[in-house]
């Protein structure tokens, strides 16, 4: 899937474990009715990031990822994650 917007918000990068970290990116969507959307970048992809700014237009390539999860009391919830694996831009 991919989807175009303009930066709004690029996080530092998080180390979860020794084999494992995330960063973040925030992007505009364009249209109507625009929604500011959170994509992940994990592990080797948050590379990816550097270089990128508030303000610039980008195109996000990412997967959808979705997993459950169940809380002390025996809810279970699902939660899901937009996974980015490439992000293209002008200046690139």
């Amino acid at each position: 899937m991919k989807q175009e917007g303009t930066i709004k918000q690029i996080g530092e990068e998080q180390i979860i474990s020794d084999k494992f970290k995330i960063r973040t990116l925030w992007i505009e969507t364009g249209g109507d009715y625009p929604q500011t959307v959170e994509f992940q970048a994990a592990n080797d992809k948050c590379n990816l990031l550097g270089g990128l700014t508030a303000g610039q237009q980008v195109t996000i390539h990412f997967d959808l990822r979705g997993r459950e999860w169940q809380n002390k009391e025996g809810e279970t919830k699902v939660f899901n994650t937009l996974n980015l694996w490439k992000v293209e831009s002008e200046e690139f």
